[in-house]
This record gives C-alpha cells, sequence and structure tokens, in this order.
C-alpha cells in the first residue's frame, strides 16, 4: 500500500485571501494559488489543475500497463485533461474532464487501442477516486 501527502494552507478570506501547496517529495513547495489563479487568470496553480495534472499521469500509466498486458510496448503517451468546474444550484462542481491522449505504438490497430485507451479511462485509481465526473475520450495514435 502506498500513501502519498499532500498538503494546502490558507489564509485570509476566499476572495482576497491566498494560500499554498505542498507535496511530500518537494515537487511542489510552497506553491501559492488563490482565488485570482483558481477562477481569473492570475498566475498560480489551482486545485483542477492538479487534478488534471494527477489523472493525465494515472491514465497514461494505466493505459500504458493495459497494453503492455496485452503484449504492446508504447514509444510515447501524451495526455492532457481539460478539467470544467461549473457553478450550479449546490455550488460549484468538477462536472466534466476531457481526456485528449495521442500515443505512438508499433503494430497496434486503431480499435485495439481504442479500447485499451477506454479500459485506461475506466480503471486508472485517479478515475475511480472521481467516480462522479464525467469523463470524455479523445483518442488517437501517432
Amino acid at each position: 500500500m502506498a500513501v502519498r501527502i499532500g498538503s494546502a494552507q490558507w489564509n485570509g478570506s476566499l476572495k482576497d485571501g491566498n494560500g499554498n501547496v505542498s507535496s511530500e517529495t518537494g515537487v511542489l513547495k510552497n506553491t501559492p494559488f488563490s482565488f485570482s489563479s483558481r477562477f481569473e487568470e492570475e498566475s498560480g496553480t489551482n486545485p483542477e489543475e492538479l487534478i488534471g495534472a494527477a489523472h493525465a499521469g494515472c491514465f497514461s500509466m494505466a493505459l500504458s500497463a493495459g497494453l503492455g498486458e496485452a503484449g504492446y510496448t508504447p514509444n510515447s503517451i501524451q495526455t492532457t485533461d481539460k478539467v470544467h468546474l461549473t457553478k450550479g444550484d449546490a455550488g460549484f462542481a468538477i462536472s466534466k474532464i476531457e481526456i485528449t491522449t495521442e500515443a505512438d505504438i508499433p503494430n497496434i490497430d486503431e480499435e485495439t487501442f481504442l479500447n485499451h485507451a477506454e479500459s485506461a479511462k475506466n480503471t486508472c485509481p485517479v478515475s475511480k477516486a472521481l467516480a462522479g465526473v464525467e469523463f470524455e475520450l479523445t483518442a488517437s495514435l501517432k
């Protein structure tokens, strides 16, 4: 079992305050975030961007694992997630994640690749953690 640690500190009110996020590995260390970096265009990170990066990494690894089990070795898998934060009657929610992946995989046909991509979308641990979110997948071969 692996346990990973992320932390955040927030100071002040929602709109005027600010905070920082860190990870146990130090990849993120007091990385700033604020209302403006989340809902406007100010520099800094935000939870949705971090979820997008986490899911894109998880998906790519799950796709590679599934392909490997089937005897395919990808040269590369490039995945980008667009995380949609929308406001509804119950407040803000992550409503959809658009996954776009492009892979370079020798000796695979498109149907087989698409089946593996769909499986990775449904089985990566971060997808499972975000089970209430709509995932939209666009997958292509180089």
